[in-house]
């Protein structure tokens, strides 16, 4: 039989005890002044904690506010609208969990790198998707009809990127980014290009050379043994889809994803140019 320590005893009796004493010593009004004082005190707690609670509940609209009149309209319409689709697709099953919200957070905090007061807002547009009964179609129609080809494929991308944060996608919701990129009129290649990516995954430096090379066709939306031309036609295609220049009015975040995917196609590029050159020579 395993030994247990026994718990400190409380103190729940000793306030009775001291009242007790002091009613003793000093009579009933040493009693009543006592019990005042404590009523006093437990009042002062109250409105301490209403306080700093209204207190930082200000602080965290001026820092919203403030983040929001520094940026432009069409960063945060994109930002609103990202986000209210993002929790549209974690609705699809009925409910929004925890894990699902917190996944959502930790792609703007850890992906884009927000900052704490970046985050505020972006929780205060969460709570305002979460009590948002606007259709998935509203959304999308607002989305197409106030921005061009480039940020559709930045918005389909990021959609792509936080549904593989999970450790398994549904189908449900891999279908519905399929249909959200078919609404938006992205094309069937560029929409292979990214779900393929992200499906595959990053190649690491421990895989295979034909791993590697795989991932790297699949970066340029082609399937592997693709001729050096259909390479060339297909990055020249995605580099003018994803210069950072056409999509800065989005915000500075837009603009590195932007640049993080030029960075992918210049590196799968030069690799699977050298390779074409070196069985070429």
């Amino acid at each position: 039989m395993e030994y247990r320590q026994h718990d400190r005893p409380g103190c729940g009796g000793c306030l009775l005890l001291l009242a007790l004493l002091l009613f003793l010593t000093g009579g009933a009004p040493l009693l009543l002044q006592f019990l005042g004082v404590l009523l006093f005190v437990g009042l002062f707690l109250v409105f301490a904690g209403l306080a700093a609670f209204f207190g930082f509940s200000h602080y965290i609209k001026r820092q919203i506010s403030t983040y929001e009149k520094s940026q432009t309209e069409s960063h945060n319409t994109f930002v609103h609208l990202l986000i209210h689709i993002l929790v549209w697709i974690a609705r699809l099953d009925g409910t929004v969990t925890r894990e699902e919200i917190n996944t959502i957070h930790r792609f703007f905090r850890q992906n884009l790198h927000y900052s704490q007061s970046q985050m505020y807002w972006v929780k205060e547009l969460v709570r305002e998707a979460m009590r948002s009964t606007v259709e998935l179609e509203t959304l999308l129609a607002d989305f197409r009809q106030k921005f061009a080809y480039e940020p559709r494929i930045i918005l389909l991308e990021l959609i792509f990127q936080v549904l593989y944060t999970k450790s398994r996608v549904p189908d449900a919701e891999l279908q519905l980014a399929r249909n959200i990129a078919e609404y938006l009129e992205i094309s069937a290649y560029d929409l292979r290009s990214i779900e393929n990516k992200y499906r595959a995954g990053y190649a690491t430096a421990a895989g295979t050379e034909k791993r590697l090379e795989e991932q790297y066709f699949k970066v340029l939306g082609l399937e592997s043994g693709a001729s050096f031309d259909e390479i060339k036609a297909s990055y020249r295609r995605l580099s003018m889809q994803y210069h950072p220049d056409k999509v800065g009015h989005l915000g500075e975040e837009f603009r590195k994803v932007a640049e993080e995917k030029m960075k992918d196609l210049n590196v799968a590029y030069e690799y699977l140019r050298k390779k074409y050159q070196t069985a070429g020579g």
